[in-house]
């Protein structure tokens, strides 16, 4: 018989325990913290103790992502009341810049607009390729990796250069595209592959909405 096996018949019989209360006594095993020798019981309270800070642990890392969910709700809260009172295209990119760029601390926010009949004078609403147009509207979900290889990252000018990830959000109206929100830093894991994009899909919801109001 195999120390698998022990372990099995043990498991499948628990009164050998009680016919054999005082094996338990005597049976003396290695410390996890020692050389010295401890009875079963007291291995058994080692190992309460240690899944006990397991689970602590787990708690402790639980309750401090649902308070930065809670920050991050307070912030696109607090976007959304900012986009609904801006009354025209400048209050609505000033609202987009100012908190993507403050209480989301993105080191580089960038809002580029392509809608049918708009000719605003505005930096947002410069000529896009049409390569770069479909590659957002062919979007399902944010983009989130490193910007090598994006056009995009090249509108964001001296600091394109420097800016090593990047997420990108088409801004869409109904099945529409229209325009692309950029979010970007020098830091190469900001925005990675394997990132959450839930708040990213709805800032980008947020923006879209407010800019399609103000465009017409």
């Amino acid at each position: 018989m195999d120390a698998n096996e022990i372990a099995q018949y043990l498991k499948d019989h628990p009164e050998f325990f009680v016919q054999y209360a005082d094996l338990l006594a005597q049976i003396h095993i290695p410390s996890p913290h020692g050389d010295k020798a401890i009875s079963i019981t007291e291995r058994q309270m080692f190992t309460l103790r240690d899944k006990a800070k397991q689970l602590e642990a787990k708690l402790a890392e639980l309750i401090r992502f649902g308070e930065e969910n809670d920050a991050i709700s307070d912030k696109v809260h607090a976007y959304s009341i900012a986009l609904a009172a801006a009354a025209d295209l400048p209050a609505v990119l000033r609202a987009v810049y100012a908190h993507l760029g403050g209480a989301f601390a993105v080191p580089h926010v960038l809002v580029r607009l392509w809608p049918d009949g708009v000719a605003e004078a505005t930096p947002e609403l410069e000529a896009t390729t049409e390569g770069v147009r479909a590659a957002v509207a062919a979007l399902t979900h944010p983009y989130c990796g490193p910007t090598a290889g994006q056009e995009t990252a090249e509108w964001f000018g001296e600091s394109g250069g420097h800016v090593r990830s990047m997420a990108q959000v088409a801004l869409r109206r109904g099945d529409d595209c229209f325009g692309v929100l950029l979010l970007a830093s020098e830091e190469a894991h900001r925005f990675y592959p394997e990132m959450g994009t839930l708040y990213l899909e709805r800032i980008g919801g947020l923006t879209a909405a407010a800019l399609g109001r103000v465009l017409g």
